[in-house]
């Protein structure tokens, strides 16, 4: 078996892994608040079909209540423990989904996958709504292989501890604006995170897609380079990492741990104009071609 990965932009991605389908901190607006999604179409329908869904903190571009909306009835959401108090716009969906709060160190199956919450470095606060703080998350998967959801998180001390061993790191290396406050992650600082953490693959997320409205021609390099940054910075960093820079819509298979032979692949990048590392592959999940981006 593999583990399929598809990222759709920001944070969101579909885990594919023993038959369960997880989907993380799902955003398909195609503008929220002063932001507008500046590359990728926005999801098709077929990326609110989960399992299970990972809400990592309360920030509107990770909670989306919006995005919540669009899955289907009965879909089971894990979300930081207090977020129901915190956000009260969540209890107007207990009726159709299955909300459930979750603290880090927590497991809970689903099928043949576990779902662990682990410790992330952000701020926890439902911004600009109030200060009642919820404890952020990052999740690891477990089932034919390891896949580390780290949400939006700084690099901190026991991050490799609190994860563990981890066969795939999906990483955050940018933001929505032309600067990155503390509890972030930037290319640098996520490739440091990749040699720590010490995966067989990792995607890089959270960057190129959503920008604020009216600063096209600030610091635009912040928005469109982090993905290739990071791939250049993990083969120096992290150099026995295979790291897939996905294009959004774009899917990467990795083999699980028992099929792995050889060790880790180099850093690379998958995404369009890129190859994939041999075993792997990369294909369009909504069908489209490069010219529909």
């Amino acid at each position: 078996m593999a583990v399929e990965i598809t990222w759709w932009g920001h944070a969101t991605v579909t885990v594919r892994d023993g038959g369960v389908r997880v989907l993380t901190d799902p955003l398909f607006a195609r503008r929220l608040a002063h932001l507008r999604r500046r590359r990728g179409a926005v999801p098709p329908p077929v990326a609110a079909e989960a399992d299970v869904v990972l809400v990592s903190h309360l920030h509107a571009d990770h909670l989306h209540l919006g995005s919540l909306r669009r899955l289907a009835p009965g879909t089971t959401v894990l979300l930081p423990a207090g977020a129901l108090a915190a956000v009260p716009g969540l209890r107007r969906l207990r009726d159709r989904l299955r909300l459930v709060e979750v603290a880090a160190g927590e497991s809970l199956k689903f099928g043949e996958l576990a779902v662990r919450a682990v410790p992330a470095a952000h701020d926890g606060r439902r911004l600009p709504y109030g200060p009642r703080r919820v404890s952020p998350l990052g999740y690891v998967l477990t089932g034919s292989a390891r896949t580390y959801f780290a949400g939006d998180t700084g690099l901190f001390d026991a991050m490799a501890e609190e994860v563990g061993p981890c066969d795939v790191a999906l990483l955050p290396v940018g933001g929505w604006g032309p600067f990155l406050g503390p509890g972030h992650l930037d290319p640098e600082r996520a490739a440091r995170a990749l040699a720590a953490l010490a995966p067989r693959a990792a995607v890089p997320v959270h960057y190129g897609t959503y920008w604020p409205i009216g600063l096209d021609g600030v610091r635009p390099h912040e928005f469109h380079t982090p993905g290739a940054e990071f791939v250049r910075l993990a083969a120096r960093i992290a150099p026995g990492v295979a790291v897939h820079r996905l294009e959004h819509g774009q899917s990467v298979l990795v083999p699980d741990a028992d099929r792995h032979r050889g060790g880790h692949g180099p850093a690379g990048d998958t995404g369009r104009g890129g190859g994939a590392p041999a075993g792997d592959s990369s294909r369009d999940s909504g069908g489209r071609q490069e010219g529909d981006r």
